[in-house]
């Protein structure tokens, strides 16, 4: 039995390792621009980001996990060290003894507000100051049907 190999074309190999780069370099960028302005991680302010964004200010940890695409264990230790500066608390589930609520602290909230502003000035400057509206929709097209095949993986 032989199989073929399919490579890459030369255009896809480019995108490929363009890709690749943006997606190492942004994400280091934007934890030091985080960790410079606001004093947190950038998986810090992406936990707050679910939180702040959820109408009660609350996720359950295994609804959380599945929105960030976490291991639990993972969330679980970074959400105590984030309970541990006061960022946010924990809450049983009343109806789920084995349950438990990830809930935004006051002081979770006001952290998120004061980082988001520089921290969307930040992505504005990196991602989308060169970019024409037509590069934005094109973006947009492109990661969209990229992360529709990657559901149904």
């Amino acid at each position: 039995m032989s199989t073929t190999t399919t490579w890459l074309t030369e255009a896809e190999q480019r995108a490929w390792r363009n890709w690749l780069a943006v997606a190492t370099q942004l994400p280091t960028i934007m934890h030091r621009q985080l960790q410079r302005d606001a004093g947190l991680s950038l998986q810090d302010f992406d936990v707050l980001v679910q939180l702040s964004e959820n109408p009660e200010q609350r996720a359950r940890v295994s609804d959380l996990a599945t929105s960030l695409q976490w291991e639990r264990s993972r969330l679980s230790h970074h959400i105590k060290r984030m309970e541990a500066r006061g960022l946010v608390n924990r809450e049983e589930c009343a109806d789920d003894a084995r349950g438990a609520y990830v809930v935004l602290s006051a002081e979770g909230r006001r952290a998120i507000e004061e980082a988001a502003p520089p921290h969307a000035a930040t992505v504005k400057q990196l991602v989308f100051a060169e970019l024409t509206e037509g590069d934005v929709e094109a973006l947009t097209r492109v990661t969209d049907k990229i992360l529709a095949r990657l559901a149904q993986e």
